[in-house]
């Protein structure tokens, strides 16, 4: 998910000036894939730069025994991307661009190393990125695009520019989106671990044929709300270009909300308000995914009882939760139930989250929670079968 970045995000020093950021620098980021091909292209976007992005030359390759951020490839496999034939490509503002597509045998599951170099870098102190990466980055002045190793690079935990990998893979092969917030973006997980929700849910899928070429994308930024613009847009806000406009989705993961209540006051009136338009926005939701043929899959909101910020004393915010959660369960408006508030608070106390899934705050869940609501999917939501009559227009 692109998104501005915060002052406290940008690039370490010395790559972010005052109205430039890294000019002469190389970049080096790693992402993981789900499905693998022979094909690979990459997105890059400038959605929210305050002025063009010339990216002078940019590669792929892979990463130094297999593992997420590290700044060392392996030798042999570092190829140049191109862009109608040519080496460099300038993103317009507010706009992405697409490489050519470049034959790279690509596993399933495997990282991926992008390097790109800016020879005159970004005129601008608004960039795109996405800062909760939970995976390493190498910053290095000069140009190292085909360089094996970045030694004295500069580390920093956020992507920048990147934002997506496309494969060319088998027929059949089709996505799930998820969009979500900083429980799906993977707050609490590991770094350069790739143990967020959906990365175990990917997992799972791939250790079964019949879901195996289900590929997923991970649309989620910490902060993110339905409702009203926080850390990025708001979903509805934004739901046409992370989703709609993503490759080969045939299926979403709704699983937002906590953020909306979590920020609205605390009062019987405006927590039942906040409920009310939550509901009224899963239902824009479904009928803008419905109209380009992709089934929606409504996720429970899971518990934050005890959390210094969320959870307040006279149990207002519990309510709409219980009430939204209860909707998503019974109203027969998703196309299938996800149900992660099951699968993660505590039989003894269901406000709060089981404390082995805890990691402290009664909201971000730890990697062993993570695993439990990946768990908690179930995979046959995923199978392929033909749509219902009608559901372009319902």
């Amino acid at each position: 998910m692109p998104q501005l970045t915060e002052p406290h995000n940008m690039p370490p020093a010395p790559f972010t000036q005052d109205g430039l950021v890294m000019a002469d620098s190389t970049l080096r980021q790693t992402v993981r894939v789900s499905v693998g091909g022979r094909h690979v292209r990459l997105r890059f976007s400038n959605a929210f730069g305050g002025a063009a992005l010339p990216i002078t030359k940019a590669s792929v390759a892979l990463p130094l025994g297999g593992a997420a951020g590290v700044g060392a490839i392996r030798a042999g496999t570092s190829r140049p991307v191109t862009f109608n034939g040519r080496p460099s490509v300038v993103v317009p503002v507010g706009a992405q661009m697409v490489s050519d597509p470049l034959g790279f045998d690509l596993a399933a599951g495997s990282n991926l190393t992008v390097t790109i170099y800016l020879a005159d870098g970004q005129a601008s102190n608004d960039i795109t990125s996405h800062p909760g990466s939970r995976t390493t980055s190498y910053l290095l002045a000069g140009d190292h695009v085909g360089a094996g190793d970045l030694p004295g690079a500069t580390p920093t935990d956020h992507w920048y520019f990147l934002s997506g990998v496309e494969v060319w893979s088998r027929r059949g092969t089709a996505a799930v989106a998820v969009l979500g917030d900083s429980l799906t973006d993977g707050r609490g997980s590991t770094t350069n671990g790739n143990d967020r929700w959906p990365d175990r849910l990917f997992d799972r899928l791939r250790s079964s044929p019949a879901t195996a070429n289900v590929a997923v994308l991970n649309q989620a930024a910490g902060g993110n709300r339905v409702l009203n613009d926080g850390l990025g847009p708001n979903v509805l806000a934004r739901l046409d270009r992370d989703v709609l406009a993503q490759s080969g989705v045939a299926w979403l993961i709704v699983f937002e909300g906590v953020n909306d209540i979590g920020t609205a006051e605390a009062t019987p009136t405006a927590q039942r308000k906040v409920a009310a338009d939550l509901i009224a926005a899963y239902e824009q939701i479904i009928v803008r995914a419905h109209a380009q043929g992709i089934r929606v899959y409504g996720a429970t909101l899971t518990p934050f009882g005890g959390n210094a910020m969320y959870d307040d004393p006279q149990g207002h915010r519990e309510t709409a939760r219980q009430t939204v959660n209860r909707w998503i369960r019974t109203a027969g408006r998703f196309d299938g139930v996800v149900d992660f508030d099951a699968a993660t608070r505590d039989p003894a106390d269901p406000r709060r989250l089981l404390a082995a899934f805890d990691t402290g705050d009664h909201l971000h869940l730890n990697p062993a929670g993570y695993k439990a609501m990946a768990d908690a999917v179930p995979t046959g939501l995923f199978h392929h079968r033909p749509l219902p009559q009608g559901i372009g227009f319902n």
